[in-house]
């Protein structure tokens, strides 16, 4: 195994520290993932933080606390703040027409007429839209040129949503939910309110008041290696690799790891942030200790909008606007507690809040899918679960 930071655990019971330590140590030494850097927080303080193996494994490049990983979906936690933060100030509101801030946006149904698309669809992906990824190769998304926001960097984000735009809708919005670039579309509204560009209408939102360092453009060097899911060790990630789908039928995520230092690549509020462990822990418990939002907003982010039907990360979890919302305790086979709410990043990363425990738990990894998806996220959900005594 690697060397790694010693795990502090700050008061957390050894119990759930040495869980965690095993699922870091058992996925480094059989080759699943290349680092990660694991960090927990309960009751308002953090317990455990640890980092382990390489940020690049071709130069001995050790991972470290501070290190910024590529955040892929993760980047939605901080488009749906920012969303929040809009409708707490009276500049938004859920029940808003998505034509009313961009007046473009009007994708059609399948009999010519104009979907009734509200903000409330975009923050619940219940608005019928789709990711290029989940399409065949010939796919409508394909044939039009959408982006995922991993990939194409090219052109302007109304350039893509115009893309997005011209693809009719398979269902009406609000007919049952789908995964989908409507975060995307997301962004482009809150850079219509805010008069911004969503870069800055995040850091103006969100990253300045909590004092983030995340944002779209990442110049320094200091970034960790995204690998991808290989036999005996992960691979490293090369420009333009598609990695198969591992729950959809899709062709698979194209990905671009340069995307995040090109100044002029516009931005994906679905998926084009890069930052911090700790960025995404503070907003994350900032939200959960009530000192970002207040109280009713706080509870209508974490209410499920969908029901089990969604499977959003598996059978017992709806949707939330925060992310996948369990419902369904006893489906899971799980100890995380009802009402818990938990997403990820393509890219390798992973974060969960259990409110009952009053513990937020931030895993980041530089390996696809395993970090997300694979056992890894598995073990540390697990571990993540676990009761306080």
């Amino acid at each position: 195994m690697t060397e790694d930071l010693a795990p502090k655990t700050r008061g957390l019971q050894n119990s759930l520290a040495s869980a965690f330590d095993v699922a870091i140590e058992d996925a480094l030494a059989e080759g699943r993932i290349a680092g990660c850097v694991v960090l927990v927080a309960e009751n308002g303080k953090l317990v455990y933080e640890r980092a382990a193996g390489h940020a690049d494994r071709e130069t001995g490049r050790q991972m470290q606390i501070e290190t910024p990983f590529r955040f892929a979906s993760v980047t939605k936690a901080f488009t749906t703040m920012a969303t929040l933060k809009l409708i707490e100030a009276g500049r938004l509101s859920p029940e808003d027409k998505v034509t009313k801030y961009l007046p473009k946006f009007a994708p059609r149904l399948a009999d010519s007429s104009i979907a009734d698309l509200r903000i409330s669809h975009l923050m619940t992906h219940t608005a019928a839209l789709d990711y290029r990824s989940q399409q065949a190769a010939d796919g409508p998304y394909a044939r039009a040129g959408v982006s995922d926001g991993l990939d194409e960097s090219r052109g302007s984000l109304d350039a893509n949503l115009a893309r997005i735009a011209s693809v009719p809708l398979d269902r009406a919005p609000g007919e049952g939910w789908r995964y989908s670039l409507a975060t995307d579309v997301l962004g482009g509204v809150i850079e219509a309110v805010t008069g911004m560009t969503l870069n800055d209408a995040i850091g103006a939102l969100v990253s300045g008041p909590l004092q983030l360092s995340a944002a779209f453009h990442w110049s320094e060097e200091d970034l960790a290696v995204p690998y991808h899911d290989g036999k005996p060790a992960p691979v490293r990630m090369a420009v333009g690799v598609e990695l198969p789908q591992r729950y959809s039928e899709g062709t698979g995520v194209r990905f671009d790891p340069d995307r995040i230092r090109d100044a002029t690549a516009w931005p994906s509020g679905g998926a084009g942030m890069a930052g911090r462990s700790r960025d995404v822990l503070t907003l994350l418990e900032s939200y959960r200790t009530g000192s970002f939002l207040g109280d009713d907003l706080r509870e209508a982010a974490r209410k499920p909008r969908v029901g089990a039907e969604a499977q959003a990360m598996g059978p017992g979890w709806g949707f939330s606007w925060l992310g996948a919302v369990l419902i369904d305790p006893a489906s899971t086979g799980s100890q995380w507690s009802n009402g818990s709410v938990s997403w990820g990043g393509t890219y390798g990363n992973w974060w969960g809040i259990d409110f009952a425990k009053k513990r937020t738990v931030i895993s980041m990894t530089n390996t696809a899918y395993e970090g997300m998806s694979g056992r890894f996220a598995q073990s540390i959900a697990a571990a993540a679960a676990m009761p306080l005594s």
